[in-house]
Order: C-alpha cells, then sequence, then structure tokens
C-alpha cells in the first residue's frame, strides 16, 4: 500500500490506497487465513499477506506501507505482508527480526491510539499520529511530499473521502491515484481503496476494486 490517510476520534477512520504491480496476483477482503481468526482484509496471493488488516470483535486496524532505506539480505529476507496480520490479531507490534524485511512502515490503530513503526533497514522508530487527520506514504510522516502536500488539506476538511479516492489514474507524483507504465512493460497502479470506520458500535468496511473496469 501507497497511502493511508487516518483520521483519529469516533468514528475513527482509515483510508488505504494500495499501489502495486497489476500483473501481481490478489483478491479482496476476507477471512483469509486461519492462523488469524476474525482478521479481515485483502489477500495478496504472491506472498500470501495483506496490506490492511482489520480485526472487528477487536475494534482494531493494521496497515502495511512499503518504506525506504536498505533491503533485507535476499538469501533471509521474508514477506512483509504478515506484519499487519499480526498486529491486528494481536493488538502490538510483532516481536520480530526485523533484519529479515525489507524497509516498511505499520500503522496500528484502535479508539485508545494510532501507533506507527517504522524500519530503514537500519533502525525502527516508534511514535503515535497526533490528533486529526494525518498521511502515511512510503516516506513515513512526511510533509513535504507530493501527495501530502496536494491532499492532506483535502481530506481534512471533508468527510467525504470517497470522492477524492474516484479521481482519475495519473502519473503526477502528487496523484493520490496512479497509473505508471514502466519502459519494461509493466504497469504500476492503484490497485483498490479500502475505508474502515471504528466506533464504540463495532467496525464497517467499504472496499473498492479499481481495476473491475479497467485494463491491467
Amino acid at each position: 500500500m501507497c497511502t493511508l490517510i487516518v483520521r483519529t476520534g469516533r468514528p475513527l477512520t482509515l483510508m488505504g490506497v494500495r499501489d502495486e504491480f497489476t500483473d501481481r496476483p490478489w483478491e479482496g477482503p476476507g477471512e483469509h487465513w486461519p492462523e488469524y481468526p476474525g482478521v479481515i482484509g485483502g489477500r495478496d496471493l504472491k506472498a500470501g499477506g495483506t496490506w490492511l488488516a482489520v480485526s472487528p470483535a477487536a475494534r482494531r486496524a493494521a496497515a502495511l506501507l512499503n518504506g525506504r532505506g536498505r533491503a533485507a539480505r535476499e538469501t533471509t529476507k521474508i514477506s512483509r505482508g504478515d506484519l499487519a496480520l499480526r498486529a491486528a490479531y494481536g493488538g502490538d507490534f510483532p516481536d520480530a527480526d526485523l533484519t529479515r524485511y525489507d524497509p516498511f512502515h505499520l500503522v496500528l490503530a484502535d479508539l485508545s491510539r494510532v501507533r506507527l513503526v517504522s524500519w530503514d533497514g537500519e533502525r525502527r522508530t516508534e511514535g503515535e499520529l497526533p490528533e486529526g487527520t494525518s498521511m502515511v506514504v512510503n516516506a513515513g510522516l512526511d510533509p513535504e511530499d507530493e501527495r501530502v502536500l496536494a491532499y492532506l488539506p483535502r481530506f481534512a476538511e471533508t468527510s467525504a473521502w470517497r470522492e477524492l479516492a474516484a479521481a482519475e489514474p495519473s502519473s503526477d507524483p502528487g496523484a493520490l491515484i496512479v497509473r505508471h507504465e514502466l519502459a519494461d512493460g509493466r504497469v504500476l497502479a492503484s490497485l483498490s481503496v479500502m475505508e474502515v470506520k471504528i466506533d464504540a458500535g463495532g467496525v464497517t468496511y467499504d472496499f473498492t476494486d479499481l481495476t473491475a473496469d479497467r485494463d491491467g
């Protein structure tokens, strides 16, 4: 996932936009993991994990974004896709050997707080997102990121987030919904949008498959 928008309060609202290569197989949200009963998320069919996991019973969600920094060694590397599952299920950041993971940002959110842990391949940092509306991108909480500059004020001033996510795909660095046709013929694009709302009454989510009416 390349963009996560979070608004604290009640309801606690998260919206994740997943950018990925269009030839990488995946499926929509479901309880796909028997080892994490009750956890819902879209599943990456190549590595088996997820980018946004929701535990309705615990009123909790966890989101994973790729980070920047030093890549893990190929001989010991494992997929980052289990991190959001473990966080949503267990309620804390996984106790794991981070040197086996490529850089990432992992957000763990419930009604009490929203935490962010980041790993750049050398150093782990942890903190809480501020009250109000925030955007997490591949650079983390980066107020100078072009996407954040273009969209954070718009998300902060409205509750109609789905309208903002209905933008046409673009290769512009500040675009929220993207499509990049690479020199090798592959396409990197926004594949889905998932909005999650958490309050004392429970959890709801709204998932949109952006590939449903577009060519790969």
